[in-house]
C-alpha cells in the first residue's frame, strides 16, 4: 500500500474536528474535483492537466503516466506524486529515491511553506501545485462525502446494531441532533457558494452537480463553470457539445441508462429552455415558502402545508417539470432549501420543511437501517422523512469524525 494513503490532517470544521487523508486527496485528483482553469504552478505557471495519470496504489509515486503541459511548453508525460503539506515531499526522502524520478508534477493541499521545494534525485526542480485556493468544495464538506461513500460500503446491520442499542426516545433525539447539524453544514455551504458565485450561478452550479449524481458530481461542477447560466440560456449550447467539453472525464460504467450524463445534461438544457429565469423564480417561491415546525408528526404537517401541491409547484416553477421523482426531492433538500435558507430566510424558518420532507436518492444501506430500526415504514405507519434518513447520515458522519483510525 502506498505510504501517503496512511498520512492523515486533524483539521477544525464548523461543528468539531476532521479528518482529511491523502488518500481522499488521491480521490480529488484523479476525479478532478477541482478548478483546472486556474490551476497554476508555485511560480505563476499555467498547468493544463490532459490526464491525471494511472492511480498507483503501491509503491512508489501515486499516479504514473500522467500527462500534463506547462504554460505554452510541449506536452509531458511523467508521474504525479500528492501530499497535503509541500514539506512530506523531504519528508519522506523522495528526493533520494529512484522511483521518484519521473515526478514531473507535485500536488498539495495546502500552499508551500517558505523555504520548502520539491527536487528529483538529480536535484532537478519539480513544479508545485497547491489545490487548497481550487477546490470546488470545503474541506469538511469533502470529508463529510467520503464518510457517507464508506457508509454506503458496510452491510446495513452493522449500523443497525449500534443504532438498536439505543432506546426509542434516545434514537429520536440523536437523529434529530444529527439531522440538524446536516441542516447547519449545507446552508453554511450553500452561503459559502452564493457569497463565490451569486444567486443565479449558484443555483446553476447546484442544480448541474446535484443531476450528475456521485460519479459524475466534478465533471459537472466543471461544465457549470465553462458553460454560465446565461450560456445556456441564450440557446447557445447543446448537450453533446457540453458533453463533449469534458470527453473521457466522464464515469458511464455502472450508471444507468438515465443517468448517463448525456441524458443528464439534456435534462437541463430542457430545464432552462422552459425558463431561464429559474433562480428568480426560485427566490419568489422562497418568500411565501410555509414555516414549518419540526417538532409536529410528518404526515400532519404535510397535509397543513400541502407539501404534494408545494412540491408539484416547485417542479413546474423552478424546474420547468423537467424533474421529478427522487431526484427533484434530492434537488429539493441538497439545493433549493439550503439555499433559501442561505439567502432569504434563517435557518430555523425552513428547517422543518426541509426536516419532513420526502427523501431524495438514499444510499439502500440508510434506507435499510430506518426500516429496521422501525423509523419508517408501513408496519409503524410512519412514513419515510428526509430528516430520519440526514439523520443516520449526520450520525455516521460524527461517528467516523472521531474514529480517527483507518479502519473507520
Amino acid at each position: 500500500m502506498n505510504q501517503a494513503v496512511g498520512s492523515v490532517a486533524e483539521l477544525q470544521g464548523l461543528y468539531g474536528s476532521y479528518s482529511f487523508s491523502e488518500y481522499l486527496l488521491q480521490k480529488i485528483w484523479l476525479r478532478g474535483d477541482f478548478d483546472r482553469t486556474r490551476a497554476l504552478t508555485a511560480e505563476g505557471e499555467r498547468i493544463e492537466i490532459l490526464h491525471p495519470g494511472r492511480w498507483n496504489k503501491l509503491g512508489g509515486p501515486d499516479f504514473l503516466g500522467a500527462r500534463i503541459r506547462f504554460g505554452t511548453k510541449p506536452e509531458v508525460t511523467g508521474d504525479v506524486e500528492l501530499h497535503l503539506h509541500e514539506e512530506d515531499w523531504a519528508a519522506h526522502k523522495h528526493e533520494v529515491d529512484p522511483a521518484y524520478d519521473r515526478v514531473v508534477l507535485h500536488v498539495v493541499l495546502f500552499p508551500r511553506s517558505e523555504g520548502s521545494s520539491a527536487k528529483a534525485k538529480n536535484m532537478r526542480p519539480i513544479p508545485v501545485l497547491a489545490l487548497l485556493a481550487l477546490l470546488q468544495h470545503d474541506l469538511e464538506e469533502f470529508a463529510a462525502d467520503e464518510a457517507i461513500e464508506r457508509m454506503a460500503a458496510r452491510p446495513s446491520g452493522l449500523i443497525f446494531e449500534t443504532l438498536s442499542m439505543m432506546s426509542p426516545a434516545a434514537l429520536d433525539a440523536c437523529l434529530r441532533s444529527a439531522a440538524g447539524l446536516r441542516w447547519r453544514q449545507k446552508v453554511h455551504y450553500a452561503r459559502l457558494r452564493i457569497e463565490r458565485l451569486g444567486w443565479a450561478e449558484a443555483c446553476h452550479t447546484s442544480a448541474l452537480e446535484i443531476l450528475g449524481y456521485r460519479f459524475n458530481r466534478a465533471a459537472m461542477l466543471r461544465v457549470a463553470g465553462k458553460f454560465p447560466l446565461e450560456t445556456w440560456a441564450a440557446k447557445d449550447v447543446s448537450a453533446d457539445e457540453v458533453l463533449a467539453s469534458e470527453h473521457g472525464h466522464w464515469q458511464v460504467q455502472g450508471v444507468r441508462p438515465a443517468n448517463h450524463p448525456r441524458n443528464r445534461l439534456e435534462q437541463y438544457r430542457r430545464w432552462v429552455q422552459a425558463g431561464a429565469d429559474w433562480p428568480q423564480r426560485l427566490s419568489e417561491l422562497a418568500r411565501s415558502w410555509p414555516q414549518a415546525s419540526a417538532e409536529k408528526a410528518t404526515r400532519a404537517l404535510r397535509a397543513e402545508h400541502d407539501f404534494g401541491a408545494l412540491r408539484v409547484r416547485l417542479a413546474e416553477t423552478c424546474c420547468g417539470a423537467a424533474l421529478s421523482g427522487t431526484r427533484l426531492d434530492t434537488f429539493v433538500i441538497d439545493g433549493a432549501l439550503p439555499l433559501v435558507a442561505a439567502q432569504f430566510r434563517n435557518e430555523a424558518e425552513i428547517f422543518g420543511s426541509w426536516f419532513h420532507w420526502f427523501p431524495g436518492d438514499l444510499p439502500p444501506t440508510v434506507s435499510q437501517t430506518l426500516k429496521d430500526l422501525s423509523v419508517s415504514g408501513v408496519a409503524v405507519g410512519q412514513p419515510a422523512i428526509n430528516g430520519f434518513a440526514q439523520g443516520v447520515l449526520g450520525w455516521w458522519w460524527q461517528r467516523d469524525a472521531n474514529s480517527r483510525g483507518p479502519s473507520s
